[in-house]
């Protein structure tokens, strides 16, 4: 056995071994009176996942008897189990799953089925293994009705016109069955496409074996499950790369593409995402006839497999009987070679559980945190403590010098000594008689009072105070080592956890890959893409929220940065262009950099198309530098593309990159050389949950800041801050730094410098520095950011929040967000065509009366659209259009939003799509449908799902008009002109 089927048969060990201890564990449910439904359940996912993944590693003797288990674990779930079959069935499942762990150690050994055991049990259990009688045959055959039936596929194919019609109809198949398979088959597919796109021009035989492999397995399993559907064309897949494998053909790009293409079929037909049955039956018909090209099907097939399936069970299970028993020796020597090694163990544990894990060590933190909180108390209490035990050491030392040792002296008196002292006497001097010590001098017998017994006792007191002091010191000292040892536990716990969660960015690398040679090949452009630091980790959520913006970059290389063939020969370059990624871990963070020699930024275009779209005159636009222009490229809308292609053009971009970079608390920086290329700089942290933050006070409020963007602490004069413009401005280390007052931002009292100095924190956001003045800076530490909540989500300045040691909320500020907006008493208020109208050239001549009133135009009013899509993408590029055709655009990022736009402001037509977070478009439809104010409001679907069954449902709720995305622009438009009229309607709500 080779390295890379070991490989494979390890997990398939590995899996198995955990359901076989399932069954053994849970299996006695069948005894009870009534089992319940949903243990039989798993049992039967178990049996029926153990007999379709050993099919699929080609062990058919163990996949039989597991699919015996399953049998009756089904069997179970719909006709209750009589009382006299609960004894044999329960020795046979028993017998059954030892008959399986045994089997599944000798598969471990030597890698073949203990074929001896399994014909005993067999033998034993006649009773779970009918045999089938033979068919009787009454009539002669006949050579067309054995064509007919042996060869399936075309007949049907032919009839029909369609190969979608020859691939066998779904089973249905339960969730709980497809939950586990899902994840299976798209490890195997990424498997598929990574061997795809390294075979191209390089035509490597263990790829394609180790691509075949997988592509049998992806259609072994999918027809096991129930998924015939999916193991058809699997199965068509599965013959254009055995020619491959046979040689008889070579990985050319036509077939490489061919083979990328049944990838993506095979993945929409695994998670169901076709719009519906003609769509998908238009693209497999596609794929299968152009594999037929190159794969055609042999009509021999069908009858060799129905042949061979007929005849050689017994034949089979002689020469694996034989081979089983020429291989003993060899199987002896295996177990004793295996004693000293076992294989790793290793448990699949879903994504939703190390979150909930990870928010529990984020608890973790808090608790840390509050801890050192009441330690800190406690220490201030000893401080306190200590405070009163030297003054009342004070206090008792005062006392004995002033009264004790003064009421001493001033007892001393000489008399004669009387030898016997009468009973009366010993108790006048018990009661502070003194005519008894006059016999005694004061150096013969000290002599005590009240205020001697007092100051002894303030004494005792004041030392056992001491004691007690001292102890509590040390007591704190031992907690302060015990929390700084949970401490070191509980960063243990979260770098495990997080450690779990991380996954190679190479998992990317494949989906990149095949982004920049579909471009490539878009563009017609020689592409190489060069990729280093696959083995560079990072947790799993940001993984998925980068690779969006990681596709686009590589694209945007493709489409701005390279260069055609001709272009980079004349340049000096070579006629392939290069794009490099490169991925490496530095501190708490990630960087990742996408570089390209193409042509470099053209500033001078960037200047031209900004100039064109009004955002700057050609007077400012002269006094623009290099980084206002790279600043200028993430503006929303800006491309300087010439023409819309699939790849440029569109506007749709690098505003959307930085915005998700920013949702990560993550940052991008823009390096360009005009004729060598540009480099792209993604700076990401290693995960969300926690993070460092550095602590600030303004006036009573607390407020935390990413320490990750934090450069320098530092005091600041109150004449080194300048009005320039509007904007508070001074210089740290010579750069001219904005300054922003965190009181007048968030309009708290004002601060007053201290000792003429205020406390300003440099920080970088925004790819620009700032600094922002506080009075105080409290420390850092970690945090575990908590969201605000769904009635604050509108609250953009503070992202999250997290938990003080004393139980109250710190508000955690993003900075980017506060440099990218103004506050809103400076921001300027967006009017409209009538409002603006009035303060236009010639509107006091209006105002005045001097004017007719004829001869003045009447104002149309203003036509508003509510555009609700949770995609940012389909929202402005729908907006953009009915913008230019003068229409005013409000967006909503899903329907509750929308919602609260129109019962605010009102408008004269909603554009929804059906599926979106928090409230979808059938839901929004019925809520304004609800509201007398609203329901007279027309709505528009847009939604790519064009089926009769969604368009029926849309038009029940009381849509007006139903279109299919890619909506094109002329057809929109009619639809809105053709609801809305060319005049505006006076809407239900006042529009704002």
């Amino acid at each position: 056995m080779s390295t890379p089927d070991r490989e494979a048969v390890e997990v398939f060990l590995q899996e198995a071994s955990e359901h076989l201890q399932y069954l053994r564990e849970y299996v006695s449910v069948l005894q009870e009176v009534e089992p319940r439904r949903d243990d039989l359940e798993r049992l039967y996912i178990s049996a029926h996942t153990l007999s379709g993944t050993s099919a699929s590693y080609g062990f058919p003797r163990f996949s039989e008897i597991a699919g015996k288990l399953a049998h009756v674990f089904q069997y179970a779930l719909n006709a209750p189990l009589g009382a006299d079959l609960h004894g044999p069935l329960t020795e046979f499942l028993s017998d059954g799953i030892s008959l399986l762990e045994t089997d599944l150690l000798e598969i471990s050994d030597t890698g073949k089925e203990s074929l001896d055991d399994i014909a005993v049990f067999k033998e034993r259990y006649r009773f779970a293994f009918p045999t089938e009688p033979p068919r009787l045959n009454l009539s002669q055959p006949e050579p067309q009705n054995r064509i007919v039936a042996e060869d399936f596929e075309e007949p049907l194919a032919a009839a029909t016109g369609s190969y979608f019609d020859a691939l066998p109809t779904d089973d249905e198949v339960p969730d709980e069955i497809l939950e586990f398979f899902q994840p299976e088959a798209e490890e195997h597919l990424q498997v598929v496409s990574d061997c795809l796109i390294s075979l191209e021009g390089n035509n490597n035989p263990e790829e394609i074996n180790k691509l075949f492999r997988a592509i049998h397995t992806i259609k072994g399993s999918a027809s096991q499950v129930g998924l015939k559907r999916l193991g058809g064309i699997a199965h068509r897949v599965e013959d254009l790369i055995g020619r491959l494998r046979d040689g008889e053909m070579e990985p050319s790009p036509a077939v490489v593409d061919l083979c990328l293409e049944s990838v993506d079929i095979l993945k929409k037909t695994l998670h169901r995402q076709w719009a519906d049955e003609a769509d998908m039956r238009t693209s497999v018909d596609s794929l299968l006839g152009r594999i037929a090209e190159f794969a055609p099907i042999e009509p021999e097939e069908g009858e060799t497999s129905t042949q061979a399936a007929s005849t050689s069970p017994n034949q089979e299970f002689a020469e694996a009987e034989a081979a089983s028993k020429m291989a003993a020796p060899a199987k002896k020597a295996a177990k004793q070679a295996a004693t000293g090694t076992s294989a790793a163990k290793s448990v699949r544990i879903a994504l939703s559980r190390l979150d909930r894990m990870m928010n529990t060590v984020g608890e973790l933190v808090i608790n840390r945190t509050r801890m050192v909180g009441r330690v800190s108390e406690l220490e201030k209490l000893v401080d306190t403590l200590s405070f009163s035990k030297e003054r009342l050491q004070g206090k008792v030392a005062e006392f004995q010098e002033k009264y004790e040792f003064n009421r001493i002296n001033s007892n001393r008196n000489a008399g004669p000594w009387n030898p016997e002292p009468t009973p009366q006497m010993l108790t006048s001097a018990a009661a502070g008689d003194t005519s008894f010590w006059s016999e005694f001098s004061e150096l013969e017998m000290d002599r005590y009072d009240d205020f001697n017994i007092l100051s002894r006792s303030m004494a005792e007191i004041s030392a056992d105070v001491n004691e007690v002091l001292s102890q509590l010191e040390g007591f704190i000292g031992r907690v302060e080592g015990d929390i700084d040892e949970f401490t070191k536990l509980a960063h243990h716990l979260q770098d495990e956890i997080t450690a779990a969660r991380m996954v190679p960015i190479g998992t990317l690398y494949s989906r990149l890959s095949r982004a920049v040679r579909d471009a490539a090949h878009s563009t017609n452009k020689q592409v190489e893409l060069d990729l280093s630091g696959s083995e560079t980790e990072l947790d799993n959520n940001i993984i998925q929220q980068i690779s969006d913006p990681l596709v686009h970059l590589v694209r945007n290389s493709v489409a701005h940065g390279i260069e055609h063939s001709n272009d980079r020969t004349a340049a000096g370059k070579s006629a392939a262009g290069n794009i490099m990624l490169r991925a490496y871990h530095r501190g708490n963070h990630i960087y990742i950099e996408v570089e390209d020699d193409g042509r470099g930024i053209d500033y001078e275009r960037v200047k031209q198309s900004a100039m064109e779209r009004g955002l700057f005159s050609p007077e400012t636009a002269d006094r623009l530098t290099e980084r206002d222009l790279r600043e200028m490229l993430f503006h929303p809308g800006f491309s300087t593309a010439p023409i819309k292609t699939e790849l440029a053009g569109r506007g749709v971009g690098l505003d959307v990159v930085r915005a998700n970079l920013n949702a990560l608390n993550g940052e991008i920086d823009i390096q360009s050389t005009s004729g060598k290329g540009t480099k792209f700089t993604l700076k990401v942290p290693l995960t969300l949950i926690i993070s460092p933050a550095l602590f600030v006070r303004c006036g009573t409020t607390n407020f935390a800041l990413p320490l990750a963007v934090v450069e320098e602490i530092r005091r600041l004069r109150a004449d080194e801050i300048e009005d320039v413009g509007g904007k508070l401005l001074t210089k740290v280390r010579d750069v001219v730094t904005e300054v922003v007052r965190l009181d007048t931002y968030l309009g708290l009292p004002p601060l007053e410098p201290i000792n003429g100095y205020f406390r300003m924190v440099v920080a970088n956001a925004g790819n620009r520095q700032i600094g922002l003045v506080v009075e105080d800076v409290l420390g850092k530490d970690e945090i575990v950011i908590k969201n605000l909540g769904e009635y604050l989500r509108r609250v953009k300045l503070f992202p999250g929040t997290t938990i003080a040691p004393d139980g109250s909320l710190i508000l955690l500020i993003d900075l980017n967000r506060m440099v990218a907006t103004e506050p809103s008493e400076r921001r300027p208020i967006q009017a409209s065509s009538s409002a603006a109208r009035i303060f236009a050239p010639g509107s006091t001549a209006v105002a005045r009366g001097t004017i007719p009133s004829e001869a003045i135009d009447r104002v149309e009013q203003e036509r508003v659209i509510v555009v609700a899509d949770d995609s940012i993408s389909v929202r402005k590029f729908v907006g953009r259009m009915l913008e230019k055709n003068g229409y005013r655009v409000k967006l909503a990022a899903d329907g509750l939003e929308a919602a609260e736009l129109v019962s605010q402001h009102g408008c004269h037509l909603v554009i929804t799509d059906l599926e979106m977070p928090r409230m979808t478009g059938y839901e929004l439809m019925v809520q304004l449908r609800q509201s007398p104010t609203t329901r007279r409001i027309p709505v528009m679907v847009v939604t790519s799902r064009a089926g009769a069954k969604h368009r029926d449902r849309a038009m029940k709720e009381g849509a007006a008009a139903f279109l299919t995305k890619p909506v094109q622009e002329d057809q929109l438009i009619a639809a809105v002109e053709q609801l809305m009229g060319t005049e505006a309607p006076r809407p239900g709500v006042p529009v704002a």
